[in-house]
């Protein structure tokens, strides 16, 4: 972890942790360093934001810094974070800026940085960039005369990720009720349009962004608000988006929720079917259920786990050219059409899936049966400490023996706060609650917990 960014670029309070000054000096660090590697000295950079009120602020400091350093921007305005990766790589720009806290409350923002394949930026660049904004480097020169770079009206980038997004499905939606929970964030300007053109019967919740109520008691982080929704519809599926719509739930027909380990699952599996799956490989990170893997070995599918952050599975993915991959919070990857988590594109997958397979996603999810899992966090004065302990070793080790094939543990250190996390999975609640408690009592008794 940097002093700034982390496993999903510089996120805090705007105007606390974030502040319109060091989102200037990431501008003129980005249009600087670029600018230094283009042919022509001059930086090309896109930049979409999502709906939060600070976005609007962020978004000209970072638009003043890279113009100050020579650098043209292309403002994509309020879209979604994949669509960005998308025009970033289908455009030849060379950098491209998200402005999004995803699913934090609006009071918070981010500014993700991605490179020219639409993946995020690499951990060297933030780095300097890190170092620029402490006052650890010579200043850089700024640009003069006709050098100074100008900001581009560029919506017709998003307008070609709608279309793109509607070229993928090869059937209609036609028939189907679909409700889309936009979570108050950049899905409103993208989601329904995509189903419309495709369609299906489309019922949209949340859509009416104010700059204050994003992912407020809707989308993916509250997603019993689609499950209540299908069910006093009678729809046939749902899709509930993050802020920047990054990633995706689902509700099945039933009113289940589907997590990102059940579309790894069900799409992997229809990928599988139709010849398209790598290795017939599946990328996971450490914290998909048990359940997922238990439900890919019976289907003759294998799996490869990553630390937890959708970019290490976009690495991974990346490097092997696998076909999906994906977190159990919804970040899921199909590398065939994207770099990054798509959560539109995730929806129109699970359509194209549930169509195809002429079943409705409740049966096509049954497969999978979720173990429990408890997860508890011990804070701790060192985290590392914590973890190398050998009394709180042994126990793990106790706990992983007790559990054998039928459960899992895993201690693992919080990249953002002073935090070991402990979670367990195991066939009933009271087995994981039994070993998570026993290791966290020997955190405890080694005087290791605050």
């Amino acid at each position: 972890m940097g002093r700034y960014f982390g496993t999903d670029g510089f996120r805090g309070e705007a105007n606390v942790d974030l502040t319109a000054e060091k989102a200037f000096k990431v501008g003129r660090y980005l249009g600087w360093y670029y600018g230094t590697r283009s042919e022509d000295g001059r930086a090309q950079i896109a930049i979409g934001k999502d709906t939060r009120r600070s976005s609007y602020m962020l978004e000209d400091a970072l638009s003043a810094g890279l113009t100050a350093s020579g650098a043209d921007v292309y403002l994509l305005h309020v879209t979604t974070t994949p669509s960005v990766s998308y025009v970033v790589r289908t455009e030849n720009f060379d950098c491209g800026i998200m402005i999004s806290a995803s699913h934090n409350p609006f009071y918070d923002n981010g500014i993700k940085i991605m490179r020219a394949n639409g993946q995020k930026i690499e951990p060297e660049i933030e780095e300097k960039i890190e170092d620029y904004i402490d006052g650890k480097i010579p200043e850089i020169p700024y640009a003069h005369r006709e050098k100074i770079g100008r900001t581009i009206d560029f919506s017709a980038g998003r307008n070609r990720y709608i279309g793109y997004l509607m070229a993928i499905p090869t059937r209609s939606f036609k028939g189907l009720r679909v409700g889309l929970d936009c979570s108050n964030g950049s899905a409103s300007s993208i989601a329904k349009s995509v189903f419309d053109a495709l369609g299906a019967k489309t019922y949209v919740l949340n859509n009416a962004p104010n700059g204050m109520n994003i992912n407020s008691n809707c989308g993916s982080t509250h997603i019993e608000v689609m499950q209540n929704y299908v069910n006093d519809n009678g729809l046939d599926v749902g899709f509930a988006y993050d802020g920047d719509a990054d990633r995706c739930l689902a509700v099945d027909d039933k009113g289940n929720v589907v997590t990102g380990d059940h579309i790894m699952y069900v799409c992997g599996k229809y990928l599988k079917e139709m010849g398209q799956l790598d290795d017939d490989m599946v990328v996971t990170t450490v914290m998909s259920n048990l359940g997922l893997y238990k439900a890919l070995d019976a289907a003759g599918m294998k799996y490869q786990q990553t630390a937890v952050g959708d970019k290490y599975v976009a690495e991974n993915m990346l490097t092997n050219g696998y076909a999906i991959g994906g977190e159990q919070s919804g970040h899921i990857i199909f590398s065939k059409y994207a770099t990054t988590g798509d959560g539109i594109l995730t929806s129109l997958m699970i359509m194209q899936t549930m169509i195809e397979k002429k079943q409705p996603l409740s049966v096509l999810a049954s497969e999978m049966k979720v173990y429990p899992q408890i997860l508890k966090n011990v804070r701790v004065a060192d985290k590392a400490a914590a973890q190398a302990n050998p009394k709180v070793q042994a126990a793990v080790q106790a706990a992983a023996d007790a559990l054998g094939n039928d459960g899992r543990i895993l201690v693992r250190e919080s990249g953002t706060e002073p935090k070991i996390r402990v979670m367990v999975e195991a066939k009933t609640y009271d087995i994981c609650e039994e070993h998570v408690d026993r290791v966290i009592r020997v955190i405890e008794a080694e005087g290791l917990a605050l």
